[in-house]
């Protein structure tokens, strides 16, 4: 792969304005394929659930799965789409090896879903995205590539198919072009995709998990000088699976068209690949036009013509949206908006909002979840919502510190605790002997010998210096291993070296 030169990316947007293009691609959680009953499930082994439809053998012949319609309008509503009364599917030409019928079953000029928008807030900034469509169609076959760096397929030896992903449902939602956003372009392609990934799942059409490739994006972007009436050439980076990663393809094509254009040369309109590893793109191909595909009406399927009472009871069960739930959320627990955006960013939002519901205060579950908890989850490189503790977990270690039974030093031990494995933070309090000392025999002792371990320390406190009282508050808290509450200590010292 050839280095490109970059230009530093403060001084792109002096020169250029970029116009960005999102198809994003959401495999649905139907049990079955779009056109035949074979089973969707990931992760089995390849090429055993295939049968003669989604392998296009000859006489075969396909049915639309309802549930996929049924969710694909759900999307679109939620996007504010206009949900199209009638509409049908098209043969979308092509020959690459996922593909075994030769052509992939789509939607073309006449898809289910037109228009509608999705606002996103990029540093309190809100930035419209307007919808082109969303259409139906298809996934494709996976492609394995193994072998050494001699073969003539992507430098390997051979090159492998499985086709138990032809077939899966799958929604394509294509923006219009998006100008106007300048050096927050790619900021803002990561906010829309991030905010339509949280309105899938809402939906609960798909579990949306981009590392298994039922999210995908391709990202389109274009450059033109300044002040220029008409657009730049675009590429297209396909396939960018991750939220980071479609804002450093973003970031780094416009570096590369920037220095590419300041060169004298000119942007080829292709298809890109993205590289984890670099945070680079490389060349793909040329693109394709529509009308190298050859699109025509699919023969074998009848058009799907939606009745108005089913979209209409569609819409009613829609559940709460992001955006929605969010600004309920916010007045609710009277935090700020950068606060709301905060806590959605480190993907904490329900976990709190969970919290919350199992009986801590909204105070409390922030402070956990974006504490000592975020803390954990980064030295371990895992996402919150993997950590081995549950919402109800946290608002019961909330509570045990609210009644007293531990402070804030044992509940983080209770907390390592729990994370290990070792049950509920009560059972662990109590297995552990982790409680907070009340006045007890034990803390009279701890404080009495604090007293007589420092007599310069009392006759420091006894002739005014009362700061000095919180070496004795630290030495009874070293002797108590953090078990005694500090207030409580303070309080026995004051009564006692003021009277000895």
């Amino acid at each position: 792969m050839t280095t490109d030169r970059l230009v530093e990316f403060d001084e792109v947007t002096t020169r250029y304005e970029p116009v960005i293009g999102l198809e994003t691609h959401v495999e649905l959680g139907t049990a079955s394929k779009m056109f035949c009953g074979c089973s969707t499930t990931f992760g089995a082994e390849p090429n055993t659930q295939t049968c003669p439809v989604c392998l296009g053998l000859p006489g075969s012949l396909p049915v639309a799965n309802e549930a996929a319609v049924a969710a694909t309008i759900q999307i679109g509503l939620a996007l504010g789409s206009e949900i199209a009364p009638w509409c049908r599917f098209a043969r979308k030409n092509y020959f690459y090896p996922d593909i075994p019928k030769g052509f992939q079953t789509s939607q073309y000029d006449e898809p289910l879903c037109v228009g509608g928008h999705l606002d996103v807030e990029v540093d309190g900034e809100t930035y419209r995205v307007e919808i082109e469509r969303v259409h139906l169609e298809e996934d494709t076959g996976k492609n394995l590539h193994v072998g050494g760096a001699t073969g003539r397929i992507h430098g390997a030896d051979h090159s492998l198919v499985d086709y138990n992903r032809a077939g899966i449902p799958l929604v394509e939602i294509v923006t219009r072009p998006v100008p106007g956003a300048g050096a927050r372009a790619p900021e803002v392609a990561r906010a829309y995709v991030t905010e339509l990934r949280e309105i899938v799942q809402a939906l609960g059409v798909s579990d949306v998990r981009m590392e298994q490739g039922s999210l995908r994006c391709d990202v389109n972007i274009s450059l033109n000088p300044a002040g220029a009436a008409e657009w730049g050439t675009r590429t297209e980076t396909k396939n960018v699976n991750s939220l980071r990663s479609v804002e450093r393809a973003v970031r780094y094509e416009m570096r590369r068209q920037a220095a590419r254009l300041d060169d004298g040369g000119r942007i080829v309109q292709e298809t890109r690949h993205f590289h984890e590893d670099t945070g680079s793109t490389s060349a793909g191909r040329s693109k394709e036009e529509a009308t190298d595909y050859r699109y025509f009406p699919e023969p074998d399927l009848v058009p799907i013509a939606a009745d108005a009472d089913w979209i209409a009871g569609l819409k009613a069960g829609l559940p709460e949206l992001p955006a929605a739930r969010r600004s309920r959320l916010q007045q609710e627990w009277g935090i700020s908006g950068n606060e709301m955006t905060w806590l959605a960013n480190a993907g904490a939002l329900g976990l709190v909002e969970e919290t919350v519901a199992a009986g801590a205060s909204p105070t409390d579950a922030r402070k956990w979840w974006l504490g000592d908890l975020a803390r954990r989850a980064n030295e371990a490189g895992s996402e919150l919502a993997e950590l081995a503790v549950t919402p109800a977990q946290v608002a019961e270690l909330a509570g045990l510190i609210a009644e007293g039974t531990i402070n804030d030093k044992l509940a983080r031990q209770v907390l390592d605790r729990v994370l290990a494995g070792e049950g509920d933070p009560a059972k662990v309090v109590e297995a552990q002997g982790l409680a907070v000392l009340g006045e007890s025999d034990e803390l009279v002792a701890a404080v009495e010998a604090a007293i007589a371990g420092a007599p310069d320390v009392v006759a420091k406190v006894q002739s005014g210096k009362v700061q000095a009282l919180g070496a004795l508050v630290g030495a009874v808290m070293k002797t108590t291993r953090g078990k005694a509450d500090a207030a409580t200590v303070r309080r026995m010292l004051e009564e006692r070296v003021h009277t000895s």
